[in-house]
């Protein structure tokens, strides 16, 4: 081999060690094998196919958190919903006793404060939504709140508390059921999109807000004002702890000393306000229960998203990224064979001179 030769091999080598450091030191700064996807060479389809099964585990796990967040919230209403019927139930079983109308003054005025309270908790909101509106996440399930007390629902109730002592116990109790469950305008505090969806038959009606799990499956987490989601009311009942807890909540502030005069009466119809609060207090524990149930699952599903996150994750970076020490060793190691190559040029470029002026 020619001197000549052995230099332009020597000069090709250079360039290619050049170029090692070049790529060996934009590695060392991005931490990435290459700066285009492209420049994968057939690592690209892979790498594509784990770009998009990891945003769409990532979406899943952003989401799960999403909707706990929410049912979160919920759980702190119903806890508090649980507590305002529990309190009531033990004033009506202790506090109020016949022949005694003082009895009645302070439990009327908490019952009329407790249902602003509880319509105020059936529009609670979160991030801007309401959480018991089910699809109308813009408007109040409850339009009034703060006249739910006084509203048509609860003067129609009032009107067949009075008539107690004159219709008796068991007309009066049908009557106040039939009035908590009528969704008739201008009667029901419901907005009017969940009075109508309450008027169609069950398998018409709007079905319970829901998370993606996973593609094609949904965990429902979403209750409905008015409604139960899981929970199974019995006893004396309008089917919805909702409207269990407004009926007879309305009936205690509606009770007057008049319905104290026929004693046997008025103890019975008292026996079926205790009742009717122990059934929405009842059914207000499973129904946070069975939301319970709801966000361990859903944390569980958000962990084994996170988990394949972790995963896909890794075998991601195996094709796209670099080990920044490894390349920092190689890098130098380049350097020092390019600087050795830089000396070797310049010892050809000298000898091949003089060769050339001899």
């Amino acid at each position: 081999m020619s001197s000549i030769e052995l230099f332009n091999r020597l000069a090709s080598e250079t360039m290619q060690l050049r170029g090692r450091v070049e790529t060996l030191t934009r590695q060392s700064t991005s931490g990435l094998k290459a700066d285009r996807l492209g420049d994968l060479g057939p690592e690209v389809p892979r790498a594509v196919s784990l770009r998009g099964e990891l945003g769409r585990r990532e979406l899943y796990g952003q989401v799960m958190e999403q909707a706990l967040g929410r049912t979160a919230v919920m759980q702190d209403s119903l806890d508090r919903l649980t507590e305002i019927a529990r309190d009531f139930r033990t004033k009506a079983a202790t506090r109020i006793t016949a022949g005694d109308p003082g009895s009645l003054m302070t439990v009327q005025s908490d019952a009329r404060a407790a249902l602003v309270e509880v319509a105020h908790l059936l529009n609670t909101r979160h991030a801007g939504e309401y959480l018991f509106g089910g699809s109308d996440l813009t408007q109040p399930p409850i339009p009034d709140p703060e006249g739910l007390a006084t509203g048509q629902m609860a003067q129609d109730i009032a009107a067949e508390v009075a008539a107690l002592p004159l219709q008796g116990t068991a007309a009066t109790i049908a009557a106040t059921r039939a009035i908590a469950q009528s969704n008739a305008p201008g009667v029901t505090p419901f907005s009017d999109r969940l009075a109508a969806d309450a008027l169609l038959p069950p398998e018409a009606q709007e079905a319970r807000r829901g998370v993606p799990a996973a593609d094609g499956q949904m965990i429902g987490y979403g209750i409905i004002a008015g409604r139960n989601a899981d929970a199974v009311s019995r006893g004396e009942t309008t089917g919805s702890w909702a409207r269990d807890l407004m009926r007879n909540l309305m009936s205690l502030a509606a009770l007057a000393p008049e319905q104290m005069s026929d004693r046997p009466a008025f103890d019975a119809f008292m026996g079926s306000l205790r009742d009717g609060l122990s059934s929405a207090e009842l059914a207000l524990g499973e129904e946070a229960g069975a939301l319970g149930t709801v966000e361990a699952r859903m944390e569980a599903t958000q962990r084994r998203h996170d988990d394949l996150s972790t995963a896909l994750s890794r075998q991601l970076s195996d094709i796209e990224e670099v080990d920044v020490a490894d390349v920092l060793v190689r890098l130098q190691a380049t350097r020092n064979a390019l600087e050795a190559s830089y000396r070797a040029l310049g010892s050809m470029r000298e000898l091949t001179l003089a060769n050339f002026l001899r």
